[in-house]
C-alpha cells in the first residue's frame, strides 16, 4: 500500500503552479498536527496497513522543521506497518537543502529526494519565479550525495521560451553530469489560475509554442537515452531501474491514502478528495470529521483511467485487463479507434499489450481519449 502527505505551504508562488498551497506559513505546525490526526483517523482506509512507499508532496515539504517532520514520521510508524525497504520520498526546493537540513531528513528516514531544480539557467529560474539560484540547484544535489543520499530525482521544465534549444541541452548535460538516478521532465503549461494564466489573458506573454515544445521533448528523450536513462513514463526517466515506486503505484492503479488539504485517495472502487482549503480542513479535523468528497467509480471511469495512466508507461495497457475492467465493452466500443491508431503508427500491440510508439508519445493523452469507452 502507499501513502501520500500533502504539505500545503510554499515560500512564494511560482508563476506556473496551480497546486494547492499557501504562502502564509504561520500555522504550519497546526496543519502538521491536523495531518497527524488525519493519519490516525484514516488508518483503516487501505486494504492493508503495510506501506511500501511514503511520499511527502506539496507545496514544499522541505519547509517542515525537524519537529514537524518527526511528528509525522512517528505517527506513521505507530499506526502503519512500514516495510524495511520502503521508499520514503520528500519533495524539496534547493534553497532549503543545506547540510544540516539534509542530515535532518536522513535521520527522519527520508531515503529519496525529489528536488525541484526546473532549470540550471538563472534567467529561466527568474522567469518562473523560483527562489533558488542556478548555483544552489547544483550544490544541493552534490551535498546530498556527499551525505549518502544516493536516490535523487530532479525536476526539469522544458518549453520555456528561448531562441533555440541550447539552454535545454545545457540543462540536460548538467543533470546527467550530477549523476542523479532519476529525472522528471515536464512541459511548461499555462494554467488559468496562475500568474502566467493572468498574463496570457492580458496578452503580456505568448502561448506555449507547441512545435517548439515537441522539438524539446524529442531532444530530451534522445539525449537522456544516450546517457543511459530509460523513459519508463512519458515524463519520467530513470537509470538502472531506479523508477519512482510511489508514482508507479498510481500508474498501476494500486490503492493509496492521501492526507492533508487537497490530497486524493483511491481504494480500487472509489476516490476521495480532501477539501482544498486550509481553514476548512483544520475545522473538519478538529471536529473529528474527514473533509473529503467521495466519488464512486463507474466501469467507464476505471477503464478510462487505466488507459490514461497505463498508456503513458513502458508497461502499456493489457487487452485482457481492459476487457475485465470494461465488462467486455472495450473490444466493441474502441475497436475502430484501435485500428486507426495502429494505422497511424501511434500504437503497437505486443503480447496482448497496447504500447505507444515513439511517434505516439507526442500524443499520449489524445490517444487514450480516442480509446475511452462511454460512461
Amino acid at each position: 500500500m502507499h501513502l501520500y502527505l500533502h504539505i500545503p505551504f510554499c515560500t512564494q508562488a511560482c508563476h506556473y503552479c496551480d497546486f494547492h498551497f499557501s504562502t502564509n506559513t504561520a500555522n504550519t505546525a497546526v496543519i502538521v498536527e491536523a495531518i497527524a490526526k488525519e493519519l490516525v483517523m484514516r488508518r483503516q482506509y487501505l486494504p492493508s496497513a503495510r506501506l511500501e512507499t511514503i511520499y511527502f508532496g506539496g507545496g514544499t515539504p522541505s519547509l517542515l522543521d525537524e519537529q514537524e517532520l518527526d511528528l509525522l514520521m512517528v505517527t506513521i510508524r505507530e499506526h502503519f506497518d512500514v516495510i524495511p525497504q520502503a521508499e520514503i520520498t520528500l519533495e524539496a526546493n534547493p534553497d532549503d537543502l543545506n547540510k544540516e537540513k539534509l542530515r535532518q531528513l536522513a535521520n527522519a528516514g527520508i531515503n529519496r529526494l525529489s528536488i525541484g531544480i526546473q532549470s540550471f539557467h538563472q534567467p529561466h529560474l527568474e522567469h518562473l519565479n523560483r527562489i533558488h539560484s542556478a548555483f544552489e540547484g547544483e550544490q544541493c544535489v552534490k551535498e546530498a550525495q556527499q551525505l549518502g543520499i544516493s536516490n535523487i530525482s530532479i525536476d526539469l521544465i522544458y518549453a520555456i521560451p528561448a531562441e533555440n534549444h541550447d539552454i535545454l541541452k545545457s540543462d540536460i548535460q548538467k543533470a546527467v553530469g550530477l549523476g542523479v538516478s532519476h529525472l522528471s521532465a515536464y512541459c511548461l503549461t499555462i494554467e488559468p489560475q496562475t500568474a502566467f494564466g493572468s498574463w496570457l489573458k492580458k496578452k503580456k506573454i505568448k502561448p506555449i509554442d507547441e512545435e517548439f515544445a515537441a522539438q524539446q521533448f524529442e531532444i530530451l528523450i534522445d539525449s537522456l537515452a544516450q546517457n543511459g536513462f530509460e523513459q519508463y513514463e512519458i515524463s519520467n526517466f530513470a537509470r538502472n531501474d531506479q523508477y519512482s515506486r510511489h508514482n508507479s503505484s498510481y500508474w498501476k492503479q494500486r490503492p493509496y491514502l492521501g492526507v492533508g488539504p487537497s490530497a486524493h485517495s483511491y481504494n480500487g472502487t472509489s476516490r476521495e478528495y480532501n477539501v482544498s482549503n486550509n481553514s476548512k480542513y483544520l475545522a473538519a479535523i478538529s471536529n473529528g470529521t474527514i473533509p473529503a468528497t467521495q466519488e464512486l467509480l463507474s466501469v467507464a471511469d476505471v477503464t478510462n483511467e487505466y488507459l490514461l495512466t497505463g498508456l503513458r508507461t513502458k508497461w502499456g495497457v493489457n487487452l485482457k485487463k481492459l476487457g475485465t475492467l470494461s465488462a467486455q465493452r472495450f473490444a466493441v466500443e474502441s475497436s475502430a479507434a484501435l485500428k486507426d491508431l495502429i494505422n497511424r503508427e501511434w500504437i503497437i500491440i505486443q503480447h496482448d499489450t497496447i504500447l505507444l510508439t515513439p511517434a505516439g508519445k507526442l500524443f499520449a493523452d489524445r490517444i487514450a481519449s480516442d480509446l475511452f469507452i462511454e460512461d
